[in-house]
């Protein structure tokens, strides 16, 4: 197998960009909810709406991610820690498909800023690969610990009928505990606690602005 050149990196992370802004990314992993959604039919109206804000909140998230990681790919010239980049990417695809199909099924809408949402987190993920891999990875690590948490309150906002909804956030929040421990494991640094601040205000400023645009 040859290397990957700049040139190819490139295009691969054009071709990401395109899949991911366009919705045309297919999941490789069953849906986590595929037993579950014949129970929509008992969620009310405004449980409906609830679901598909936080879902829509979850697909902005899975955006960013895949911005993230293809810029953080992009910026490494360790091809180890390229493929792990990748690896993490090709999985979060499944919780954009994911995220994307259950929104459909709740009637909702995905963000209409999604153009802004992987800009902004392509120049932040090659900001982070500037700095090093061993900061980048630590980026990566403490991404996952956050969208953990996130996840996490989800679940308990989420309404309890939803299980459906609940089913794909369980998966996710599963494959996110798993790629930060990768990252750390592959010598990923702890950072600073204003720049860990930075990045709780900055996710903030965004499921903010995503639940409701």
């Amino acid at each position: 197998m040859r290397e990957t050149s700049g040139l190819d990196a490139l295009l691969i992370a054009s071709q990401s960009a395109f899949a991911t802004l366009a919705g045309t990314h297919e999941a490789q992993r069953a849906y986590p909810s595929a037993n579950a959604a014949g129970d929509d039919a008992s969620l009310g109206a405004a449980e409906r709406s609830q679901s598909a804000a936080l879902m829509r909140v979850n697909h902005v998230g899975e955006i960013c991610a895949q911005a993230l990681y293809e810029a953080q790919a992009l910026a490494t010239g360790d091809a180890r820690l390229r493929a792990a980049f990748r690896s993490a990417a090709a999985e979060e695809a499944d919780h954009l498909a994911w995220t994307r199909r259950r929104i459909d099924e709740l009637g909702g809408r995905t963000s209409l800023l999604a153009p802004l949402w992987f800009a902004g987190s392509f120049a932040i993920g090659l900001a982070a690969g500037r700095l090093g891999d061993r900061a980048s990875l630590g980026f990566m690590a403490e991404t996952e610990r956050q969208v953990e948490q996130h996840l996490a309150s989800h679940l308990e906002r989420l309404p309890n009928a939803d299980h459906a909804s609940r089913a794909i956030v369980a998966q996710m929040r599963e494959d996110e505990a798993r790629h930060g421990s990768t990252a750390t494991s592959m010598g990923g640094a702890e950072l600073p606690a204003p720049v860990r601040l930075a990045m709780r205000l900055a996710a903030k400023v965004m499921t903010t602005t995503a639940h409701r645009i």
